[in-house]
């Protein structure tokens, strides 16, 4: 009996090694409906760690739906959403495949760190597209330029909150000029999703620069993508949860690659397309006092909130630079002079 236990165990870890080897391609292009769990490890100097993926295939033909989660280990939402669509996806109900990360930012939800990787302290959302020999947060952006986005033909990048910001549930894509089929199917996508408020960013970036961002990295390589932010505050918020499962089985139907829609609540409301967004940054260090939240209307030249200094002396007022909607907002105490304070959406005809 133990012989036999150790042959099974070798055969497992020989199984793993050979799996993790594998590519996207490589996987994908197994025949049949199934579902595969892997890892793709990531070694460097401070420590080894990995990137979870799960592939679920259909048996008939479709898009390549890609959706990640948890690029900020800190945005608790989208990584509970995914854990819960990971239980529900059947591959009899697939058509096409679905490539999913579940938690790109392992260490950074581990140890819970607002933003960055604790390894190495860099944003993962402003690295793209990596770079195979950088440091950890470099190797698994490149992983997921060259193995997720490359391989997709849609691709969904799930957000929330982070610690410190409240924030109010929309979805976005970029308003690429030169490659309207693809903005124009990114809009239907959000329009689908039943959430609210859809925001639309001016793209403007060249072939060479970096992307920086994980969804602006696939459109730039001329692939249908877009956000979906929802949460705040860090926590887990169950109508939030809902809120992204159910819009990505809306856009999930909407692209042919689900079957049996789980959605179950329909918005009669008409979604707001929200084309401009004005950053308030932070002037000065301090403690920031605000009645405001994510989803107030302002005004041009309202008075937002105000900083003081550590003894409570005011320093400046904060005002709006424009009419609009508080997006997400800081909404904890401390402030630092260049951070974003306030994000406000607004429609520009």
């Amino acid at each position: 009996m133990k012989k036999i236990k150790k042959v099974v165990l070798l055969s497992l870890m020989l199984m793993s090694v050979l799996f993790n080897a594998q590519n996207i391609n490589q996987i994908t292009g197994q025949s049949g409906a199934f579902r595969k769990d892997t890892v793709f490890t990531i070694k460097s100097d401070l420590k080894e760690t990995y990137l979870p993926v799960t592939i679920i295939k259909g048996k008939a033909k479709g898009p390549v739906f890609s959706i990640v989660a948890g690029i900020h280990g800190y945005e608790y939402p989208p990584i509970i959403a995914v854990q819960e669509l990971l239980k529900e996806i059947k591959p009899e109900h697939v058509k096409g495949t679905l490539i999913i990360i579940p938690i790109a930012n392992v260490e950074a939800f581990q140890k819970r760190t607002p933003f960055v990787n604790p390894l190495d302290h860099k944003n993962l959302n402003n690295t793209f597209p990596g770079s195979p020999d950088g440091t950890t947060t470099e190797q698994i952006a490149n992983i997921i330029t060259k193995e997720i986005i490359s391989n997709s033909t849609i691709f969904l990048d799930i957000h929330g909150g982070d610690a410190n910001e409240d924030l109010l549930p929309f979805v976005c894509y970029y308003d690429r000029k030169d490659a309207p089929e693809n903005t124009r199917l990114a809009h239907n996508l959000s329009a689908q999703s039943q959430i609210n408020y859809i925001v639309s960013y001016p793209y403007n970036l060249t072939q060479t620069e970096p992307a920086k961002y994980a969804f602006k990295q696939a459109v730039q390589q001329g692939i249908t993508a877009l956000s979906i932010e929802a949460g705040k505050l860090g926590t887990v918020q169950k109508e939030n949860v809902e809120m992204i499962k159910n819009a990505v089985y809306n856009m999930l139907e909407y692209s042919g690659n689900y079957v049996k829609s789980k959605a179950k609540i329909k918005n009669n409301n008409k979604s707001i397309l929200l084309n401009q967004q004005d950053y308030i940054k932070v002037p000065e260090n301090g403690i920031f006092y605000s009645d405001f939240k994510s989803g107030d209307l302002v005004k041009k030249n309202q008075v937002l909130g105000f900083v003081t200094d550590e003894f409570g002396n005011k320093k400046l007022d904060i005002i709006s630079n424009s009419d609009g909607i508080i997006l997400y907002k800081v909404g904890t105490p401390p402030v630092n002079k260049g951070e974003t304070l306030f994000c406000i959406g607004y429609t520009q005809q």
